[in-house]
């Protein structure tokens, strides 16, 4: 098969991330059609290929070490008007798998790229999760160490929708760890494993709960960690605010350390406070 006569075509199949009965016709047919198809794991792909009654088309592997050297290759087959698919090993190219190079190089190519949509380990442990899902951060794989992951960490304790993690069985004790200590130990959590499989599970709890439990049952399979976002601060109203400014001036606290200390107290702006407390109000002097 060719592509379109102003050039090839790059095609993103999603696959199962489990249950080979996911695949979608379309994506069979996408594969069977491609004149090439770009592949994590050849081996991966032929069983894949097989069990949809696909005859094998000619495969590129392309992993994590090897896609950027790639490009070339599959840039030149779309130059010949070519078909090429993209796939990794479990679900959507690209989203913490190979792909991402590839779309970007063909699109900055002048190239159409078009998806053909399926399986999504993050979306399908987000919506069994229980937490809401109508705002949410895909985090993929944290930073294994250093800096980096506890920049990583501070960050999502801040952040107010369910985030979505992935983490490998032997890293999520130290992970859950992690994340108890920068978010707090009673945010809610799902643990979500061997979606669509024969051995699909979701737990539901805290982080406290969740650390104990990996500490019980050796964690097997890979994990979705579906986060609850960050408690809303409550809001302060500006009359309490004055009255704490009040009480300290009352003690002897000029209202210049006054306003320091209410609005590190209520983590407010001290531009605020020191406007109510210089307001017509309360007529406090500096």
């Amino acid at each position: 098969m060719t592509g379109s006569g102003r050039g090839g075509v790059l095609v993103v199949v999603a696959t199962p991330i489990g249950n080979l009965e996911d695949i979608s016709p379309r994506a069979l047919r996408s594969l069977a059609e491609a004149d090439l198809v770009v592949c994590e794991d050849t081996r991966r792909t032929r069983k894949l290929l097989s069990a949809g009654g696909v005859a094998t088309p000619p495969l590129l592997s392309a992993n994590d070490h090897t896609e950027a050297g790639r490009v070339g290759a599959v840039l030149a087959r779309l130059r010949r008007g070519e078909t090429v698919a993209v796939v990794s090993d479990a679900g959507l190219p690209g989203i913490s798998d190979p792909g991402e190079r590839l779309v970007r190089a063909a699109a900055d190519a002048g190239f159409e790229v078009t998806v053909v949509p399926g399986p999504s380990a993050a979306l399908s442990a987000l919506v069994v999760s229980g937490l809401p899902t109508g705002r949410f951060l895909f985090e993929g794989f944290l930073p294994r160490r250093g800096a980096g992951r506890e920049e990583r960490l501070a960050t999502l304790a801040t952040v107010e929708h369910t985030i979505v993690c992935y983490e490998a069985p032997h890293r999520l004790a130290r992970t859950l760890g992690d994340l108890a200590a920068a978010l707090g130990p009673d945010r809610r959590v799902a643990l979500c494993r061997e979606l669509t499989k024969l051995h699909e599970e979701t737990w539901r709890g805290t982080l406290t709960e969740a650390v104990a439990r990996v500490a019980e049952v050796a964690p097997r399979g890979e994990y979705v960690v579906v986060l609850a976002g960050a408690p809303e601060a409550p809001v302060v109203d500006d009359d309490r605010l004055v009255a704490a400014v009040a009480r300290l001036v009352a003690d002897g606290s000029t209202t210049r350390d006054a306003v320091a200390e209410v609005a590190s107290a209520y983590d407010v702006s001290k531009r605020r406070v020191y406007d109510l407390a210089t307001g017509p109000e309360i007529r406090l002097q500096p």
